[in-house]
């Protein structure tokens, strides 16, 4: 087997049937297979599967996982999947005809171990004025991405798990997804994808951006809202403090982590110089404001909304002891 294209699903099944259909139509001449993991869903998420089976061009397997979180259905995936080449996805896109032939020129042409690629908007609402049609920085809250056309190192660049392709031995040499900081039903954590690449590159497992592997992802109205973007900000600071609590990585910066914060000036467990940082944020909100510029007024809110899940996630831990210094995995040292 070639190919495994290993997708965790939950609640889904009203999408899944046109994921599939754009499964249907990808051009390999080698064997390939696909594997959807259902993660307790409600729905007839297993009928929907079930019956696509029946007429896939390859062989379409339904699994079950019962630990809650997408990377716990993934890594039952990859332990299933038999093909020499593991590509990623989720329930709610739809791939380019060429993503598997494309995948593994890149592999080869850039001698890597892993790929992250483009993830491409299909809006499923009227998308905001203050979302901008190009990629910006509001694109990682509703998994998009688009570095450019050139193929680009990863490491300073994290990619997103929506498109990602994986030799086997990767994941034998890194590891599978940490569960721990995956997306789970109820909240919105998410940086397993960040702190898998951690692993690789210590296991020196080689990543790259390829501009030819891509997806197009449905972007649901409800997530095309203040709302959602505040509560993605708040979740995203706790995830960043999780990472800071278990591998010391800086919360701001964590692919550039140079301090040791076992020796950096704490307040309720957060590094003192952080409430600095976000009471600037909070003034030039408050600049904003007076000259209604309501776009930099939301751009600081969020800023100020990630902290508070930093603040939040560090209360809890602050009398953990962190990570030594001799722990943290940064680009420089491999």
């Amino acid at each position: 087997m070639k190919f495994s294209v290993v997708i965790a699903t939950y609640n889904r099944a009203d999408e899944l049937p046109r994921t599939l259909d754009s499964l249907r139509e990808l051009q390999s001449s080698d064997p390939w297979e696909v594997i959807i993991v259902d993660n307790n869903s409600r729905d007839n998420t297993r009928e929907v599967v079930l019956k696509a089976a029946e007429t896939f061009p390859v062989p379409l397997h339904y699994l079950q996982e019962s630990q809650q979180g997408r990377s716990a259905a993934l890594n039952t995936g990859i332990k299933a999947a038999q093909g020499e080449i593991i590509a990623v996805t989720d329930d709610d896109v739809r791939v380019e005809p060429d993503w598997l032939v494309n995948a593994e020129r890149a592999l080869q042409q850039l001698d890597c171990d892993y790929l992250g690629g483009k993830a491409l908007p299909i809006w499923g609402g009227e998308r905001p004025s203050w979302i901008p049609e190009g990629r910006c920085v509001h694109w990682a809250v509703i998994a998009l991405l688009d570095y450019g056309p050139e193929p680009i190192p990863l490491g300073d660049y994290v990619v997103l798990g929506v498109n990602m392709v994986f030799r086997r031995e990767a994941f034998e040499r890194a590891g599978l997804w940490d569960n721990t900081i995956g997306r789970k039903a109820g909240t919105l954590l998410g940086q397993e994808v960040r702190e898998w690449i951690q692993r690789a590159r210590a296991a020196n497992v080689k990543g790259f951006y390829s501009p030819d592997l891509v997806v197009h992802h449905v972007i649901p109205g409800d997530r095309l809202t203040r709302k959602y973007f505040r509560s993605w900000f708040y979740w995203h600071g706790i995830s960043r403090a999780i990472l800071y609590q278990t591998k010391g990585l800086d919360m701001e910066s964590p692919e550039s982590t140079e301090l040791d914060f076992t020796n950096v000036p704490h307040i309720a467990g957060v590094p003192r110089y952080m409430f600095r940082t976000y009471l600037q944020s909070f003034l030039k909100m408050i600049s904003a404001a007076v000259r209604f510029d309501h776009a930099a007024v939301f751009e600081n809110e969020l800023s100020l909304w990630f902290f508070a899940g930093v603040l939040k996630e560090r209360w809890k831990d602050r009398r953990q002891p962190l990570p030594p210094r001799r722990s943290l995995v940064t680009l420089r040292d491999n």
